[in-house]
C-alpha cells in the first residue's frame, strides 16, 4: 500500500479526523496548563465537531441529526462561556456524548456497508476508536458532575480532570487495565464496564473484519 501524501488527507476525512484526535491527546495537557485552557479546549472541541461531521456525511447514516447536535454543542458551549452553571453544563455535555456515540455509530455502518476494506475504511477504523474514547469521557464527565467522587487517583484533587477521564477512557477501551484511575461509585463501576464491553466487541466485530476483508482482498 502506498504512503498516503499529507495533501491525501483531505481525500481521506476518516484519516485526517484520526490524527487531529491523537494530536489533541498530547495538546490536551498543554491546553489544560494554559491561563485561558478552557477556551482553548472549547476552540479544539469545534475543529473535532467540523471534521467528525464532514467524515460522518460520508457514512449512509442519517446526517441531518449529527448536524444538529452539533450545532447544539456548539451554541451551548459559547453560552457555557458566559454563563456557566451545572445544569448548563450537564445538557452541553450529555450533547457531546451523544454526538460522538453516533457520529462512531455512522463510521461503524460505514466500514460494514460493503464487502471491500477501502484505505478510508481503515483509517476509520482508528477514528471510530477515538469517538468512543471521547463519547466515555464525557459520559464520565456527566457522572462526576452528577455524583463528585465518583473516581479516585493518587492525585489529592476531589475531581479528574478531562485529561484523566480521556486516559480512562483510553484504558478501559482498548482493554489494558484501569491504570491509577478507579471508578469507586456504583454508577461509575457500571459505566466502566459499559465500556470495557463495548471495546471488547468492536475490536472483536468491526476491526476483525476489515483485517479479514484486506486479507481476502489481497
Amino acid at each position: 500500500m502506498p504512503a498516503l501524501q499529507p495533501h491525501g488527507l483531505l481525500r481521506y476525512p476518516s484519516a485526517l479526523l484520526l490524527l487531529v484526535q491523537l494530536t489533541g491527546v498530547l495538546l490536551y495537557p498543554l491546553m489544560e496548563q494554559a491561563a485561558q485552557g478552557r477556551a482553548y479546549l472549547g476552540i479544539f472541541g469545534v475543529v473535532v465537531l467540523g471534521l467528525s461531521l464532514r467524515t460522518v456525511y460520508r457514512s449512509p447514516g442519517v446526517t441531518w441529526v449529527a448536524f444538529i447536535l452539533a450545532v447544539l454543542v456548539v451554541v451551548l458551549s459559547l453560552i457555557n462561556v458566559k454563563a456557566s452553571s451545572i445544569t448548563l453544563m450537564l445538557v452541553t455535555i450529555s450533547l457531546e456524548a451523544a454526538f460522538y456515540f453516533y457520529a462512531a455509530g455512522c463510521l461503524i455502518i460505514y466500514m460494514l456497508q460493503d464487502e471491500r476494506a477501502t484505505r478510508d475504511e481503515l483509517f476509520a477504523a482508528g477514528a471510530t476508536f477515538t469517538l468512543l474514547a471521547w463519547a466515555f469521557a464525557y459520559v464520565y464527565t456527566m457522572c462526576q458532575l452528577l455524583s463528585p467522587g465518583s473516581f479516585t487517583a493518587q492525585s489529592a484533587l476531589p475531581s479528574r480532570t478531562w485529561m484523566e477521564l480521556l486516559f480512562l477512557s483510553f484504558t478501559c477501551l482498548s482493554g489494558v487495565g484501569l491504570g491509577d484511575i478507579l471508578p469507586v461509585s456504583p454508577m461509575a463501576r457500571a459505566l466502566v464496564m459499559l465500556e470495557e464491553f463495548t471495546g471488547v466487541m468492536y475490536i472483536a466485530l468491526v476491526v476483525s473484519r476489515l483485517i479479514g476483508l484486506t486479507i481476502r482482498g489481497r
